[in-house]
């Protein structure tokens, strides 16, 4: 089934930083076994954290970092409500437990705030939250229709 939303973001600042850490670590005087241990182990976090896709397809919203190693997904049924939110500097980037919910983020300071009709709350960052959310609010305004029906 073709997607109703997908994008990709790419944390520049993220893959900048990972870039230079590896330009960095070959300049060190340490072993040279260490600094190709540590020069991998930023490239790995390069390919593992530098993007954050996000797509609704299927009756699910989906969600995965990089290569796809850490992902997950909700059913679209179970979510209440969605609104745009700025989130703090002090929450930062990556995956970071927040007082609204988890945040799963590359860049910038925007996201979707979602919550979720058990309770749970998570954002999820983006540069384009206005799309995200036109993408969404189709299936929590059936679910309300149906529920008003019932």
């Amino acid at each position: 089934m073709n997607p109703t939303y997908k994008h990709t973001q790419i944390g520049y600042v993220i893959l900048l930083s990972m870039g230079v850490g590896i330009i960095v670590v070959a300049q060190l005087p340490s072993p040279y076994a260490a600094r190709q241990a540590l020069a991998a182990t930023l490239a790995l976090i390069a390919l593992l954290f530098g993007t954050l896709t996000v797509e609704v397809s299927a009756g699910r919203l989906h969600w995965m970092f990089g290569l796809g190693w850490f992902r997950k997904s909700v059913s679209l049924f179970d979510i209440a409500s969605v609104e745009p939110i700025r989130t703090s500097f002090w929450w930062g980037w990556g995956i970071h437990l927040t007082p609204k919910g988890w945040l799963y983020n590359v860049s910038g300071w925007r996201a979707v705030h979602i919550r979720l009709k058990n309770g749970r709350e998570f954002m999820l960052g983006t540069d384009e939250p206005e799309a995200l959310i036109a993408a969404l609010l189709p299936f929590i305004r059936q679910q309300e229709r149906e529920h008003r029906s019932a």
